[in-house]
């Protein structure tokens, strides 16, 4: 087995020192912090990106790398078909560096249930002009021949994509270099600096930086940096296993998920292939105080999360790790520079022989890399991209909830223009802060 591309002894790329003063802090160097630095840039904003490990460490490299319109909440498609033109954007400007493929997003029905769910969903896909369509059982077994078993239908969306995230994200993050962002690497940021109740800069492990804009865009720490400040997110991280195969035929360039295992074609000539829906929850403090949050969630899909008593030591919600520290003594987050759980064999066992029945041509399946990350989510499965109306100049873009990567070039672009006092083009209200404390009901909306 290969170890993951990026981890706590990977050189250090960006580490020169810090200004004093810039326009904007970003904290966070994952696909929506180092989105926001490039677009800050383009409007001619200085801004800083602070990354506690390496750019793109966790699960901003660690994800399956679907860059898909198909199957999101309907308040999302909007920002994901921008996010879609972004990438082919940035994939011309850094000459096709990003592993960019079209080839297509499939569902695949295993019941005429699913396919209920599939023709429902296409509504929304109508009604932005996608071209999402259903397909029939025989349609999925001419698309891959090679594939055992048969499927009631589909749900097909050929203009989705697929990129390589662990070479996308921090060759973006070249280019934002390239274009004036400062990108400090192995640079925590310990907490914001607040004068008169509103952000004024940010206290870093190397001193502080002043500045009237600070975004928190920390993934699965992003809570814990925000409650040290009394700003309470009912954000969760959950634990999802993945693996890469050794070199196989291509049966199919693009990314296909049926209900027990997703998988999609990579560069290197095998495939990432993952559980569909299968996560596990290490509980710890968030997890008890979020639990009512989460109520609809777990009964709609009591069986996708496996639950453990306790994180590991210095994991963000583990019971050992503070809750409050101060600018001066050494923070959470240099306790553990990058966060890297062990994968999860059970999970791995189950995807695994789920992809060598679907195919058995392929004889025996070898794994060059078994990885896993945590994912940074929230009860209703979207995004917080909001303002704090509690400390003015704080602005927060996290639980991306499992598919940030495709989306997450928009939603750094919309922060980047709100920061700076432009309008974001899109409806946020889906996205507001203060949706779990105005009264309203806490529920995923129509998406698959």
């Amino acid at each position: 087995m290969i170890p993951f591309p990026i981890g706590e002894t990977s050189e250090i790329e960006h580490g020169g020192p810090l200004p004093e003063a810039t326009d904007a802090v970003i904290i966070g160097a994952g696909v929506v912090g180092i989105s926001a630095a490039l677009f800050l840039r383009e409007l001619g904003h200085k801004v800083v990106v602070l990354e506690k490990g390496r750019v793109a460490c966790e699960q901003s490299s660690r994800n399956w790398g679907w860059i898909r319109q198909q199957g999101r909440d309907p308040h999302e498609l909007p920002l994901m078909i921008e996010a879609r033109r972004h990438w082919l954007d940035f994939s011309r400007r850094t000459n096709e560096a990003l592993g960019l493929v079209e080839g297509g997003v499939t569902y695949l029905a295993e019941s005429e249930k699913d396919m209920a769910s599939f023709s429902d969903w296409l509504t929304y896909a109508k009604d932005h002009d996608l071209d999402t369509h259903l397909m029939s059982g025989s349609e999925v077994a001419e698309m891959i021949p090679e594939m055992a078993g048969r499927y009631h239908g589909a749900l097909r969306t050929p203009s989705d994509m697929r990129g390589e995230p662990w070479v996308a994200v921090p060759t973006l993050a070249r280019l934002a270099a390239q274009e004036g962002a400062v990108i400090a690497e192995n640079c925590a940021a310990r907490m914001l600096d607040i004068e008169g109740g509103r952000v004024t800069g940010v206290i870093t492990e190397r001193g502080r930086i002043r500045a009237e804009q600070v975004l928190v865009c920390g993934g699965a720490w992003s809570s814990l940096f925000l409650q040290n400040h009394g700003v309470r997110i009912p954000q969760l991280s959950v634990r999802a296993t993945a693996a890469a195969t050794n070199r196989l035929p291509e049966v199919h360039s693009g990314g296909v998920a049926d209900n027990g295992v997703a998988f999609r074609r990579r560069q290197d000539g095998g495939y990432t292939i993952a559980a569909g829906a299968f996560h596990d929850l290490y509980i710890g403090p968030e997890a008890f105080r979020n639990l009512p949050k989460y109520i609809y969630t777990l009964a709609e899909h009591p069986f996708g999360t496996r639950y453990h008593p306790m994180g590991p030591q210095h994991y963000p919600d583990a019971w050992g790790t503070p809750r409050s520290w101060s600018g001066e003594e050494q923070s959470p987050f240099e306790r553990m520079r990058v966060l890297n759980p062990a994968p999860s064999e059970a999970a791995k066992r189950k995807f695994l022989k789920k992809f060598r029945a679907m195919f058995p041509g392929f004889g025996e399946i070898g794994l060059r890399a078994v990885w896993a990350g945590m994912i940074d989510l929230m009860p209703d499965v979207v995004p917080v991209i909001d303002r704090c109306e509690a400390i003015p100049g704080l602005w927060i873009g996290t639980g991306l909830s499992g598919h940030g990567f495709g989306i997450g070039p928009e939603i750094g672009r919309v922060l980047a223009y709100m920061m700076m006092g432009q309008p974001p083009k899109q409806d946020l209200v889906r996205f507001r802060l203060s949706r779990f404390t105005d009264g309203s009901k806490v529920r995923p909306g129509p998406a698959l």
